[in-house]
């Protein structure tokens, strides 16, 4: 089906509309003041995705929820769990050939300096909006070499992955491979026992390729609900919602609400070419450690690519968090930003001391941006 502009419109109007909005929180706090009723006193949520973070503090949803109900920041921003050490290599590959990244990943520190200090010092980096263009900038300058900085989660990787399978990535091109993958850090915050976590919203985007059911564990193994939810705030209320009607009705299970883009398998065609291109391997998380078969490197057939091998780039001593940073604490959900006592005096989007600082993605980025918002607003 063909969704033309102003069924778009009516679409995004109903989904922020406030009266729509206002009828979930209605049902939300009934549902609340019976979980109360029954001894419940505090429950907490985790919004897995950086953008569910945002439409949260920027919608003010955060101000609706009833006392008790707290809904906290995870591990959904990849630009800030790309390890330091990755952020170097990046640095180190920029003084001999040209770099190409994400403008998110430009301004994360690594130990010493970002990519953009870097370009400052003279070192050649470029800002691009896709691996497309960093393709394009590749065949119109062949006599030059390019690195691309492969950086994301599954919803990013497809786009590298199609064009390693196809074979037609430009001879001049290399790739430093730095994609993360959501599933084991979601087992992973389950697992260590960091945040006690009563719903968890998973994220749509990623969602998409690898489709609503990889998160059935979620409920069938830890006994969480769990909702996968697009990113409007009436898809974020509804999740809430149905979040505290599975608590209360003691039937934790995995609800796809976002099912108007997330089918339950995925994408196939791009799971597939992540499979040919791609393999698991165990690999560092910022701040968190290392995660078993968390991360894609490339196979072994497509070396030839590998950054790392051709240039022979090796950084053996980083800094992932500097000291009194609470980036590793906050994505886990176990601090808010406020928390730490950098947020907004010595680190501000202009001066980032920590990842979580910088992308758009960021919970810190986004709390001081945007933290100030406490109502939801009028939409059309």
């Amino acid at each position: 089906m063909v969704v033309g502009i102003l069924d778009l419109k009516h679409m995004y109007r109903t989904l922020r509309s406030r009266e729509n909005i206002e009828v979930v929180l209605k049902r939300i706090r009934s549902l609340w003041s019976k979980a109360r009723s029954a001894g419940l006193r505090e429950v907490k949520i985790m919004n897995f995705c950086g953008t569910h973070e945002y439409t949260i503090t920027y919608y003010g949803i955060r101000s609706l929820m009833p006392d008790g109900i707290e809904l906290v920041a995870g591990p959904g921003c990849p630009v800030c769990v790309t390890p330091a050490k990755d952020v170097d290599e990046a640095i180190e590959l920029s003084k001999v050939t040209t770099v190409l990244t994400y403008g998110d990943m430009y301004k994360v520190p690594g130990t010493r300096l970002s990519l953009a200090k870097a370009k400052s010092e003279g070192y050649s980096v470029r800002v691009v909006y896709g691996f497309n263009d960093a393709i394009k900038i590749a065949r119109k300058d062949p006599d030059s070499e390019y690195v691309f900085f492969a950086v994301g989660f599954e919803t990013t990787a497809p786009t590298v992955a199609s064009h390693v399978a196809r074979g037609d990535i430009p001879r001049n091109m290399y790739l430093l491979m730095s994609y993360r993958i959501t599933v084991p850090v979601m087992r992973y915050v389950l697992e260590s026992g960091r945040v006690e976590l009563h719903g968890i919203i998973a994220p749509g985007h990623v969602s998409s390729i690898i489709g609503a059911g990889a998160w059935e564990f979620v409920a069938s193994e830890y006994g969480i609900p769990i909702v996968v939810a697009g990113f409007e705030p009436l898809d974020v209320v509804i999740a809430i919602y149905e979040i505290l009607k599975q608590i209360v009705d003691s039937r934790p299970r995995l609800v796809n609400e976002y099912n108007r883009v997330v089918s339950w398998e995925g994408n196939l065609t791009a799971k597939k070419y992540i499979e040919t291109a791609f393999r698991e391997e165990d690999g560092a998380w910022r701040g968190i450690g290392v995660i078993p078969k968390s991360v894609w490197l490339l196979r072994e057939r497509y070396g030839d690519l590998d950054a790392r091998e051709k240039f022979g780039v090796r950084v053996r001593e980083y800094l992932d968090i500097k000291p009194g940073c609470r980036c590793a604490d906050i994505v886990l959900g176990a601090a808010k930003p406020t928390d730490c006592k950098y947020f907004g005096n010595a680190c501000t989007p202009d001066r980032p001391l920590g990842p979580c600082m910088v992308s758009s993605e960021g919970a810190c980025s986004i709390w001081y941006r945007y933290g100030g918002h406490e109502i939801i607003r009028r939409e059309g």
